[in-house]
């Protein structure tokens, strides 16, 4: 692999792999892609976004191979493609990781190629290769689950491939800490900007709503066959944040609907108290 420009091999051309294969081919390098819809290929190779498809004869080419698409059809691709990866590293870009590493570390074992759990910290609630842009990973944290966590040559590898992307950090982890710590920063939020949006009022909210409403809804505007998905994949964790949100939701409820000004007052004082905290966690 040279350290100026290398192949990249992206399956599946959404909004992650999309802006993926954009940003590699700003910054110099050689994009491959592969999509379940041939138009979506056809128009990223026209507009120059990817140099030529994505085979699997040409994975062997690839120095990186970038799998973003559904968690069941990654483990899938991986599976059918287990002895064509070459010496590529082969890093997927699902949502939860147990189920994904567990599988692609046994295979990569097996078949003789290195995977690495992956998970971009940056999206939008707009999907599709429409609009996805080059800038996308600007400053973003890439989670990665490497097999070996404490391997500094593996890891300087792996983020040398990654920098074209335009990453602000890598943060290495486990899959059980990324699953447990993405069903309260992620899937939570999702849960509970879906949830609140189905008051009655909100078919109302014209003249009435600003920053608060449009920050909170943002996400509830999701694809509903991939969040089903990951939230059934990484269950027990969702669970658990789902029952704390609603113990607390309770207290709330329960001061307002007592007229307990002073407990209300120091629920929001400590949830307060909480944010300030976790602004200083670096």
């Amino acid at each position: 692999m040279s350290s100026d420009r290398f192949t990249v091999g992206i399956v599946g051309l959404g909004l992650i792999g999309g802006s993926l294969a954009k940003a590699y081919t700003a910054a110099g390098h050689t994009v491959l892609g592969a999509n379940r819809s041939p138009a979506t290929v056809g128009i990223a190779k026209l507009q120059g976004v990817i140099a030529d498809e994505l085979t699997p004869e040409r994975l062997k080419e690839c120095d990186i191979v970038y799998l973003c698409t559904m968690p069941d059809s990654i483990t899938k691709y991986l599976r059918d493609n287990a002895d064509n990866f070459g010496n590529a590293v082969v890093i997927d870009c699902g949502g939860v990781k147990r189920n994904i590493c567990k599988e692609g570390f046994a295979l990569a074992k097996e078949h003789g190629f290195l995977f690495v759990g992956g998970h971009p910290m940056a999206g939008s609630q707009k999907g599709g290769y429409k609009n996805s842009r080059d800038n996308l990973y600007k400053g973003a944290s890439m989670i990665i689950v490497p097999p070996i966590t404490d391997d500094i040559l593996l890891l300087e590898r792996i983020k040398r491939l990654l920098i074209p992307a335009g990453f602000g950090k890598i943060t290495v982890s486990t899959a059980e800490n990324h699953d447990r710590m993405i069903a309260f920063t992620s899937q939570l939020a999702h849960i509970v900007s879906n949830a609140y949006i189905k008051s009655p009022a909100s078919q109302e909210h014209r003249g009435f709503s600003a920053g608060s409403f449009k920050d909170l809804t943002r996400v509830a505007y999701l694809d509903p066959d991939m969040w089903t998905e990951l939230f059934m994949e990484n269950s027990d964790n969702v669970v658990r944040e789902l029952d704390m949100i609603i113990s607390s939701l309770s207290q709330y409820r329960d001061a307002v609907a007592t007229g307990n000004a002073d407990g209300l007052r120091e629920l929001l004082a400590e949830g307060r108290r909480m944010k300030e905290e976790s602004l200083k966690v670096k």
